[in-house]
C-alpha cells in the first residue's frame, strides 16, 4: 500500500495526525503495513512489540493466558478498532503479556511498535492518545474481570447473548458453546448447561446453527 493511501487513512482515524510534522507522518507511513491473518492466526504472543492494529475487516481476540493454558478473552476487535496493548513498547508501564488471535479471516493496518513508539517519545500528543486508547481498553477489561468475579453465570450469559445480539443486529448468533465459553472465560459444560436452562425457560432456542433468542425482554431482565 503506497504512502498517500496510509497517510488518508491516518488522516481520517488519528486526531493528532493534522498536528505532526510531515517528516514525522512520513516515519508513520513508511512503517505500516497492510496485512491479512488467515482464521486462527496468532498474531501477537506477547513476546514483542508487534505493533499498532488497526482492524479493517474480521475479528481479533485480545485474551491473556495462565500457565496451565486456560485464557480469558479480554476483548474482541472488530472493523475500525484499534489495539495498542500489542505495542508494548509504546507504553511501558503494561507489565502483562496479551495474546492476540484472528477470529476470522482479517485484514488489518499495522504500524510498527518500535517507530510508533519513537514518534510518541517526542510529540505528547501521540502519547496522550496512545494513553487514553489503553485506558478505554482497561475499562473493558475491569468490566470483564468484574463479571467473572462477581456475577452469577445466568446474568453474565444474559449479558454476552444480549451485547452480541445489539452489536451484530440480530436475534441468531452463529456460535459454538465452545467459543461463548471461549469469550466469557468460562467452561464449555457449564455455558452448555445454561443455555439449555434459557432453552426450557423458553427465553433462547438451541441449534446447529447457533443460538436464536425468542424472548429478549426476559434476557434483558436478567442483565439487570
Amino acid at each position: 500500500m503506497s504512502k498517500e493511501m496510509f497517510e488518508q487513512i491516518f488522516t481520517d482515524l488519528f486526531p493528532f495526525w493534522a498536528e505532526i510534522t510531515d517528516e514525522d507522518k512520513k516515519y508513520i507511513c513508511d512503517n505500516s503495513y497492510a496485512l491479512s491473518y488467515p482464521k486462527g492466526t496468532t498474531i501477537h504472543d506477547g513476546n514483542e512489540c508487534s505493533g499498532v492494529f488497526i482492524v479493517k475487516k474480521g475479528c481479533l481476540r485480545v485474551y491473556i493466558m495462565s500457565e496451565d493454558g486456560k485464557d480469558i478473552t479480554l476483548y474482541r476487535l472488530h472493523e475500525g478498532d484499534m489495539c495498542m496493548l500489542a505495542a508494548s513498547c509504546v507504553l511501558q508501564t503494561i507489565t502483562f503479556d496479551v495474546l492476540v488471535d484472528s477470529e476470522e479471516n482479517s485484514e488489518c493496518y499495522v504500524i510498527s511498535g518500535p517507530a510508533f513508539a519513537s514518534i510518541s517519545e517526542r510529540n505528547h500528543k501521540i502519547k496522550i492518545f496512545a494513553l487514553e486508547l489503553a485506558v478505554t481498553r482497561f475499562s473493558d477489561v475491569m468490566w470483564v474481570m468484574q463479571q467473572i468475579l462477581f456475577m452469577s453465570m445466568d446474568k453474565r450469559l444474559a449479558i454476552f447473548l444480549f451485547d452480541e445480539s445489539t452489536r451484530i443486529g440480530s436475534d441468531l448468533l452463529t456460535l459454538t458453546h465452545e467459543q461463548i465459553a471461549k469469550y466469557m472465560g468460562s467452561a464449555r459444560e457449564v455455558v452448555s448447561r445454561m443455555l439449555k436452562y434459557f432453552s426450557n425457560e423458553g427465553i433462547v432456542e438451541v441449534s446447529r446453527k447457533g443460538v436464536k433468542i425468542l424472548d429478549r425482554k426476559r434476557l434483558r431482565e436478567l442483565t439487570l
